[in-house]
């Protein structure tokens, strides 16, 4: 067990946990992104609100989430350790170096790493803390005719303070309550200047991912000729293409278009 610790408690076994907590934390990347591509159906935000809903009140998800928050937690904590250790074992640095390969991502990882740490919180205080804990977040209405399909949303107000959501049926309706995320997203993304450092902070997420990805599975040593190839093609186009552009595309489509 005391090897173990030790193991844990140094400069070899925190980088472990680094990469493990950041490839547990690419995982939840895509699934958030697959919930929030439902801000673009066009159903008066109907399907996002229903995602949002489901992800606050289904238990084994509500779990994981509170694993992702102490993920995030450690992952920053261990990163910030690291440095400081790097910096007290090399306070001054070198006059010349004979080559440098290193990418501007991999220098640059703790400044990445401070700005998503940033917009993590802000963005957690918006919209999950405002959902979870606070009356910030109104409540609405969504009528569903069961014959045509067709749904309309109309305002709601609880009746009980402890009222959280609700499934029913009326005559040919199914009427669905719960809080409207999508018009806090919506209104959060009519503000430029919200906007403009959500996209920095997902250019942030790009070299942040350009760099970590792969180097989560160099650490824990996981390399072969065979498979890095296709580690450093999903890093580069997954994680550091695909997914920053489509988060970054949420806000710009949103101000450009429903922010009136």
């Amino acid at each position: 067990m005391s090897e173990f610790k030790e193991t844990f408690n140094s400069s070899l076994g925190k980088k472990l946990i680094m990469a493990l907590t950041g490839l547990f934390l690419c995982t939840f990347l895509i699934v958030h992104v697959g919930g929030n591509l439902l801000l673009f159906k066009d159903d008066g935000g109907y399907a996002f609100n229903v995602y949002a809903n489901f992800l606050t009140h289904f238990p084994p998800i509500e779990v994981v989430a509170y694993i992702l928050y102490l993920s995030i937690l450690v992952h920053a904590l261990y990163a910030l350790i690291l440095t400081i250790k790097n910096r007290k074992a090399r306070p001054v640095g070198y006059a010349v170096t004979a080559s440098d390969n290193a990418s501007w991502s991999s220098k640059n990882m703790g400044l990445l790493g401070s700005v998503l740490f940033l917009f993590i919180v802000i963005h957690m205080s918006d919209f999950w803390y405002n959902y979870k804990f606070t009356d910030n977040v109104h409540y609405i209405e969504y009528r569903t005719n069961l014959s045509s399909g067709i749904t309309q949303p109309v305002e709601f107000t609880p009746g009980s303070a402890k009222f959280e959501a609700s499934v029913s049926t009326q005559g040919d309706y199914e009427i669905v309550r719960i809080k409207d995320l999508y018009d806090r997203v919506k209104h959060a993304f009519g503000n430029i200047w919200y906007d403009i450092f959500y996209v920095i902070a997902m250019l942030a997420v790009s070299f942040h991912l350009l760099h970590g990805f792969q180097s989560a599975f160099r650490t824990l040593g996981w390399v072969h000729r065979k498979y890095t190839p296709i580690v450093e093609f999903i890093g580069t186009w997954l994680f550091a293409v695909i997914i920053p552009v489509a988060f970054a595309a949420m806000p710009i489509v949103y101000y450009f278009t429903k922010s009136n």
